[in-house]
């Protein structure tokens, strides 16, 4: 039996004085086709869209350490991130596995780093475990600033 699971749709939303407001006409839409009304009780969870340079950033990051850290050399920027990830235990849920005759294993996940699933604040904290991880592991001469400021020159 498989289950699908659905991500729940995010909406944008402006910021106004004592409120929030539909940023645009689609919104409002969904809104609508929801059955929202003024002055009905919701939930939402509050996040703040990352900035898209940032996301760059990051992948400049993953062919820095692409083509200066030889275990890593052709691979793809986001596969370099995938690897870090697993690597540095940053950002991965562990799944135990019982395997017969060798009882508990844990197998570790890489989460996502998409868009949709972290904001801009924490998507800052795993950029910045990212070049603590490798300074730590690959480049013990050089403090994560100094990569922060390498992969910045990436291009």
């Amino acid at each position: 039996m498989s289950t699908k699971t659905h991500k729940k749709e995010k909406l944008p939303f402006r910021v106004i004085k004592n409120g929030l407001e539909p940023a645009d006409h689609y919104t409002v839409e969904r809104l609508r086709a929801r059955k929202y009304h003024i002055g009905d009780l919701i939930f939402a969870e509050l996040t703040k869209p990352r900035n898209p340079q940032f996301n760059k950033l990051v992948h400049q990051f993953g062919a820095l350490v692409a083509e200066n850290i030889e275990g890593f050399s052709g691979l793809a920027a986001h596969d370099v991130l995938k690897r870090l990830q697993l690597e540095g235990n940053i950002k991965c849920s562990e799944i135990t596995l019982i395997f017969p005759g060798m009882g508990p294993c844990a197998y570790r996940v890489p989460d996502s780093l998409s868009f949709e699933s972290m904001d801009q604040g924490e998507f800052e904290e795993v950029f910045t475990a990212f070049c603590r991880y490798v300074s730590d592991k690959y480049w013990p001469g050089m403090e994560e600033k100094e990569i922060k400021r390498l992969a910045e020159i990436m291009d």
